[in-house]
């Protein structure tokens, strides 16, 4: 994808600083970190999102912050926790799979939140996804 700022960044027309990189994937520093190591994983092919994404990459990627990045985040900067999260469609900025790394510490107030007040009911939510 020409316009994508994730394939420039794979391609090097765009610098980054990466920790990792294998021929799957790219792994960089996010340069709007939530916390102090905040890293995101990318496919070096263009995938839009998880529905696009080979379930190969997947599994690499798990493997990688299970073996690779969180014990480094654990040693370097003495983290106390991981968040391991990925956006489809709404609340996903660049329309490139990624996969946010980000090293959680006990006083970082780092918080995800949604509206609560959006919430239905939980006893309405499982009706409509149980077959019950």
């Amino acid at each position: 994808m020409e316009d994508c700022i994730f394939c420039k960044i794979i391609k090097g027309e765009i610098p980054s600083y990466t920790i990792y990189e294998d021929e799957l994937v790219k792994v960089f520093l996010d340069v709007n970190p939530n916390t102090n190591g905040h890293m995101l994983i990318i496919p070096k092919e263009h995938y839009k999102d998880l529905f696009e994404l080979p379930e190969e990459i997947i599994n690499h990627s798990v493997k990688l912050v299970k073996e690779k990045l969180y014990p480094l985040v654990k040693e370097k900067l003495d983290c106390d926790g991981l968040t391991f999260s990925q956006n489809n469609g709404y609340g996903q900025e660049v329309k490139h799979y990624h996969i946010h790394v980000i090293p959680r510490y006990e006083n970082d107030h780092s918080m995800i939140t949604f509206d609560k007040d959006m919430l239905i009911p939980t006893e309405e939510v499982f009706s409509k996804l149980s077959d019950k």
